[in-house]
């Protein structure tokens, strides 16, 4: 089998969120499963000077405009991927979808517009090069006109459609239809057009061959009003072709026997060991030296959808209780300020780094009892499976991958128990929940058991790649013959 995967970011090379590690892990995996697997990725600036011996391998118009593709493979895999070298949309610092302001750059429709006619080239086996690809894997909206373009091709790949956050939709004024040489054909409620104005993710939506989100649970709330973003409506009619994978994790890069970034290793054998790491954390923090006091971690962006205020209203009445809390991230500034706040109210307690550090993200992970992670939604999330890997049990709100990867540890399921999870994001709930978890804390033989369960989860790559080889197959069988 033969896959294009198509994607505006990945892992190492250009980073904003989980769509990164997606694209740099996955095609990693079905690689190895034996699937012959191509990546195409914009030529950012910043990407090209990491892969300085990208050489030239087809050119290229698209919108107009000469372009390139350049050749190489990700870095650490033997994946072949190719560039879009398109310096005029391209060669930009920084953020790959925002100016230094903070705000989308005003041509992002031409920019991914030519991503996407460029996959349709190659997907088509226009660009010149000796491949097609029996499947194209398109990812969020920077990919959708992808689908809808090959729809209108009689002798075309199948196409699948990954919807990682859904709040995201690339939706651009009408004129963008004539600007993008989209053909008229799309134009219409039932395709391109979404009240009015040009949506790229509803052309993945509605005209990839099968399409799919990163955890069975966020399949089923995105056809809700309160999760749907407006697209409730397409996406039940197409309920028969919509499905949920969870994404895995890199079980090597996050395994606490052989992490080189923490104090100490350790296994689920060895969990005695777990305890250095914590004792590192709080020497590193400068909290109080406790070893009987859980130490709760959050890592994340300081945003309203990761549940960050539910976390303040609740932190008056938790650290009333011998708890300790460490916070990595950044985001909204009234947060940053009101955590600071309280690190330096309760720097007994109260542990705050503002920014985001890789290796001070493995060192959390190891080091703290319980992970926060009570977001409003989440599509599938990641920390709450490498707090489990590292035997750190996640508290969560029971929504999207959360609800699909934590077992919460009530009296009737403390056999597979391997977290705690509360059903409404309320300030209440969520104090209720940390609370259990400090009490299971105290028993000391019930939490190594959770550890246990927890660091037995399986969430490797390799489990997705399987699923996903599985719809690809659902994918061919499906597309149209015409």
């Amino acid at each position: 089998m033969k896959i294009l995967f198509v994607a505006s970011e990945l892992y190492p090379l250009i980073k904003t969120g989980g769509l990164a590690d997606v694209a740099g892990s996955l095609p990693k995996a079905l690689t190895e499963l034996g699937k012959d697997v191509r990546v195409l990725l914009p030529g950012y600036q910043s990407v090209k000077e990491q892969l300085p011996d990208a050489r030239p391998v087809a050119e290229l118009t698209i919108l107009g405009r000469p372009v390139r593709l350049l050749a190489d493979t990700v870095p650490g895999t033997k994946t072949p991927v190719w560039l879009l070298d398109a310096p005029v949309w391209f060669d930009r610092p920084g953020n790959p979808y925002l100016t230094p302001e903070g705000e989308p750059w005003p041509d992002n429709d031409v920019r991914f517009g030519a991503l996407c006619w460029a996959g349709v080239a190659l997907a088509c086996g226009r660009a010149g090069i000796d491949w097609q690809p029996d499947v194209v894997h398109c990812n969020d909206w920077q990919t959708g006109l992808i689908p809808a373009l090959l729809s209108l091709g009689p002798q075309r790949p199948a196409s699948v459609f990954t919807i990682h956050n859904l709040a995201y939709q690339g939706v651009f004024p009408a004129e963008s239809v004539e600007k993008l040489q989209l053909p008229k054909v799309l134009w219409h409620p039932e395709g391109l057009e979404f009240h009015h104005q040009l949506s790229f993710i509803k052309g993945g939506i509605v005209y990839a061959d099968r399409v799919n989100t990163v955890s069975p649970t966020y399949a089923r709330e995105i056809q809700t009003p309160r999760f749907g973003c407006g697209l409730e409506g397409v996406l039940r009619a197409r309920a028969e072709r919509l499905s949920g994978i969870l994404n895995g994790i890199d079980t090597d890069k996050w395994n606490p026997a052989t992490d080189p970034l923490i104090a100490a290793n350790y296994d689920s054998d060895h969990l005695d060991a777990k305890q250095a790491n914590k004792q590192a954390l709080q020497a590193h923090f400068g909290l109080s030296q406790e070893t009987i006091v859980p130490l709760i971690a959050f890592i994340g962006r300081l945003v309203s959808q990761k549940g960050v205020d539910l976390i303040l209203k609740a932190l008056p009445g938790l650290l009333q209780h011998p708890l300790q809390f460490v916070f990595l991230g950044s985001g909204d500034s009234d947060y940053e300020h009101s955590l600071l706040y309280w690190s330096r109210r309760q720097p007994d307690q109260v542990a705050v780094h503002i920014g985001y550090d890789e290796a001070l993200s493995h060192r959390i992970e190891a080091g703290a009892d319980l992970f926060l992670m009570p977001s409003r939604f989440e599509p599938c999330g990641l920390n709450q499976m490498y707090s489990q890997r590292y035997g750190t049990l996640p508290i969560v709100h029971r929504t999207g991958g959360l609800a699909d990867t934590v077992t919460d540890a009530i009296p009737s399921r403390l056999e597979e128990a391997t977290g705690l999870s509360f059903d409404h994001p309320e300030t209440g709930a969520l104090e209720e929940a940390v609370k259990r978890g400090w009490l299971l804390y105290g028993q000391p033989e019930l939490w190594r058991r959770l550890q246990h369960n927890a660091m037995a989860r399986d969430f490797s790559w390799r489990r997705s790649a399987e699923a996903y080889c599985r719809l690809y197959l659902q994918a061919m069988s499906d597309r149209d013959p015409t």
